[in-house]
C-alpha cells in the first residue's frame, strides 16, 4: 500500500485549480460570473482556489457545479496537463 504524502495532495490541488482556471478561460468566463453562477456573491474562492493560495481549494461541491458551468465532465479537472 503506498503511502500518501502530503506535497502529492498539495500538487493535486494545484493541478485542479490550474485546470479550471484554464477551462473557464477558454470559454471566456470571469472569476466573477463563475462565482455568481455557483451561487457564491464574490470572487474570493475562485481567486484563491484557482491558485491554490493559503491552501484554500475547491471541494466536491464547487467542483461539481463548475463542471456543470462550464460543460465539462469533472474529471477535466483532475487531467495531468502541460501548462
Amino acid at each position: 500500500m503506498q503511502k500518501i504524502i502530503f506535497d502529492d495532495i498539495d500538487e493535486l490541488y494545484k493541478r485542479i485549480g490550474c485546470n479550471v482556471a484554464k477551462i473557464r478561460k477558454s470559454k471566456n468566463i470571469s472569476q466573477l460570473d463563475l462565482a455568481l453562477a455557483i451561487g457564491l456573491k464574490s470572487v474570493g474562492l475562485i481567486s484563491v482556489a484557482e491558485l491554490y493560495h493559503n491552501k484554500k481549494h475547491f471541494n466536491i461541491e464547487h467542483l461539481s457545479k463548475i463542471a456543470i458551468i462550464l460543460e465539462v465532465d469533472i474529471c477535466e479537472f483532475f487531467k495531468n496537463t502541460n501548462n
